[in-house]
């Protein structure tokens, strides 16, 4: 611990916040400064996998150094994080705890929810199963003694964590708690269907409860660990752990669902990207050494789904993440004269050094090399053998370093005459000059990520001239500029990339999520699950003026989802700092590429401004233009939170705002035969965005919309906001 007496004046009035990112093989720590989000200080580790305390260990080593290295008091810490991998690795390595299901149902629903309940062999990845064992209690015959002879002969077969499922669980949770403590009283684990989710589907909840169950004992033992070494530093802040929904909750949820946690690591790069480079929309690539993460941020926030497991959807929300197997340490992979793939293995897993980052003077007769990273591999991978018996391997961060897309002050910037020296030993090989060499290599790596890029674009309907592509983790560079260059997107790679993960876990926001299915939902259906998932948040640390809370009704599913999500007490203060119309107009008409002059304030309320521009293009080889006008909503933190190209902006109030809404729904509802296409239309409340995007029809978005305006002042400004976008408008 570091002597309070010791530190600087001005070191002591600052608070400070610390972000930790256990990746799959760095564990990094960054220290960042809370009122001006400066990184003051970073430390990096390999992750302890192998330790006896596992990730833990480095968990707390990383937090510990960067405290150390900074001078910074561990009073002064206000808020500490970190994301996982652990759950995730868990499962994908089977490394998981035995798991028995109680199944509880009445007599007459017991024939189909024994079936349920029993949820047989669960594949957590290839060639990796559980299969947990299986008891089950009608209502009619439960009793005390019945509960504990099922929980003994599931502690007899070895079981360390108990599931209790019951039917229509959600509605009475009153059976599983039963179960669940007689589950603690046989010191076993225990957790329950309801605790992790309050949808109906008796399969999949009792699915998710096993998989949750699984990691229980493994992620408490780290949570645990964790804590008394936050506690033993003398950081009295509450540790909060990352969600793979892009949100944080505090540690004594995760010992509830550790099961949320899965995906936390590319959720925090997520977060980084939308708290430090303020991003509306754009896909996200998260390139590493080996792989790359990619997925979409919709209206400023990511886009999510229910992760799967083994193939079966489960009830976690986590982000919706695709993985390419390409990334800045991808090795080139030769046939006969032609560059044939680039990856899947990478320079790490092969042991070797990057050319790029070579000494230019220590490479004397290079020579071209093939041969296998692993024994199973195919022995087509390139390296170069020099003649002090030194490989360096030619991956894509040298092919950008060679062509000039890894610029200086850039992590993938590297020693561009090493990298050189060693693309010419490849294009001798293969008959090209040393710049088409290593178009070539980007070329193959880039045909792994485009068609994904494309898939993106088109199934969350990102409007083409304002999706970017935000480069994030160490490898950014060696692919993000090439892709943006084919694709003809704009691409920004966020400063600090290579540690974006911890900044992200750092500022995440607070996150709950409350889920239920109510067929024919009505107004007062949805303010109560509103309310729910407004409570939950506030329990965990978010400050409740800062509360904002999206409701999502499936009409198909009936599923009504309420996600919430607030800063912390220490991170709304410093919300507050309000930036000023003008730089709120350089914000929107920098976004826009026109000049401030032509930007122009369409409508506001309190804590939002939204900007219109106007733009004129030349259509059939200038013989009439096309105006479009289009718009960014920016809050006064400066963030833009919606952005299109074209739209329609109508200033109400509170009163009238139902009443304006449907008035605006008719005007852009599009009518072509039998066919309807409803607008994408947004309601601003405060600082507070309502997403009615996808709404079946106009009752159901008024439904919404009444929840979000009941109880405010008549007057109180409101801004609609209507787009068709590609489909029509």
């Amino acid at each position: 611990m570091i002597d309070d007496t010791t530190a600087p004046a001005d070191i002591r009035r600052r608070a400070f916040r610390i972000g930790i990112d256990v990746g799959g093989t760095f564990t990094k720590a960054v220290l960042i400064d809370n009122a001006t989000h400066e990184v003051l200080g970073r430390y990096t580790r390999l992750t302890t996998h192998d330790d006896p305390r596992g990730v833990a260990a480095g968990v707390v080593e990383v937090f510990r150094e960067v405290l150390h290295n900074t001078a910074v008091l561990p009073s002064e810490v206000v808020f500490i994080a970190h994301s996982t991998t652990q759950a995730t690795n868990a499962l994908l390595e089977g490394d998981v705890a035995t798991v028995g299901i109680v199944g509880l149902s009445s007599r007459m629903e017991a024939l189909l929810a024994r079936r349920q309940t029993n949820v047989g062999r669960i594949e957590l990845a290839p060639g990796r199963f559980m299969e947990p064992a299986h008891r089950h209690i009608v209502s009619e015959e439960s009793s005390p003694d019945a509960i504990g002879a099922a929980v003994a002969a599931l502690k007899a077969e070895g079981v360390r964590v108990v599931v209790a499922s019951s039917a229509f669980g959600v509605d009475d949770g009153g059976p599983e708690v039963a179960v669940m403590e007689a589950a603690v009283a046989a010191g076993l684990s225990a957790t329950g269907g309801h605790e992790i989710t309050k949808l109906y589907g008796l399969t999949t909840r009792t699915r998710t409860a096993v998989i949750n169950a699984s990691i229980l004992p493994k992620m408490i033992d780290t949570a645990n660990m964790t804590e008394t070494a936050v506690r033993e530093a003398g950081i009295v802040a509450p540790l909060m752990i990352m969600r793979g929904d892009g949100g944080v909750m505090d540690i004594a949820e995760m010992r509830r669902r550790p099961a949320m946690t899965m995906l936390s690591g590319p959720a925090a790069s997520v977060a980084g990207a939308l708290m430090h480079l303020k991003v509306s929309d754009g896909i996200y690539f998260e390139v590493g050494g080996t792989s790359t993460n990619m997925g979409v941020i919709r209206n400023g926030l990511p886009t999510v789904k229910y992760a799967r497991v083994g193939g079966h959807e489960t009830y976690v929300s986590s982000l919706d993440v695709r993985v390419a197997g390409v990334a800045g340490g991808s090795m080139v992979r030769l046939a006969g004269r032609k560059i044939a793939d680039v990856g899947p293995r990478s320079a790490h897993i092969a042991g070797l050094h990057y050319a790029a980052f070579a000494d230019p003077n220590t490479m004397k007769e290079p020579k071209l090399e093939l041969f296998r990273p692993k024994p199973n591999d195919p022995d087509d991978y390139v390296a170069i053998r020099c003649a002090d018996g030194e490989r360096y391997a030619i991956t894509n961060t040298c092919a950008a370093n060679v062509l000039g897309y890894a610029k200086p002050g850039l992590h993938s910037s590297g020693n561009v005459a090493a990298a050189r020296i060693a693309m010419e030993v490849l294009a001798a090989a293969i008959g090209e000059s040393v710049e088409e060499t290593a178009r070539q290599i980007l070329a193959a790596a880039a045909k792994k990520v485009i068609p994904m890029v494309e898939d993106l674009i088109a199934e969350y309907r990102l409007d083409r001239d304002q999706a970017v592509l935000i480069g994030e983790g160490g490898g950014a560079a060696s692919l993000i500029p090439y892709v943006s260059e084919v694709t003809g997107l704009p691409f920004q790679i966020s400063r600090d990339a290579e540690v974006i993960s911890s900044i992200g876990v750092a500022l995440a926001l607070v996150r709950e999520t409350v889920e239920r299915t109510i067929p024919n939902a009505r107004t007062e259906d949805l303010d109560a699950i509103k309310r729910e998932a407004f409570d939950a948040v506030v329990r965990l640390g978010a400050a409740p003026e800062n509360v904002e809370v999206t409701v999502e009704v499936d009409p198909k599913t009936h599923r009504v989802r309420a996600t919430a999500m607030g800063a912390s007490e220490m991170r709304a203060h410093d919300m507050l700092k309000e930036i000023s119309e003008d730089e709120a107009r350089e914000i929107a008409a920098k976004s826009m590429a026109v000049d401030p002059e032509r930007v122009k304030v369409a409508a506001a309320t309190p804590r939002m401004r939204v900007f219109q521009g106007l733009v004129e293009e030349k259509k059939w080889g200038g013989l009439f233009k096309k105006r479009r006008r289009p718009l960014r909503a920016v809050d006064i933190e400066g963030v833009i939170r919606i952005q299109r190209s074209d739209g329609v902006v109508r200033q109400t109030a509170a009163g009238r705002g139902l009443a304006d809404l449907k008035a605006l729904w008719e005007e852009i509802t599009i009518y072509n035969g039998d066919s309807i296409i409803t607008p994408d239309v947004f309601v601003i409340a405060g600082a507070h965005v309502l997403d009615l995007s996808g709404m079946n029809g106009f009752a159901q978005a008024e439904g919404i919309a009444k929840a979000e305006l009941v109880g405010m002042p008549d007057d109180a400004p409101v801004v609609l906001v209507a787009i068709q976008g590609a489909r029509g408008f």
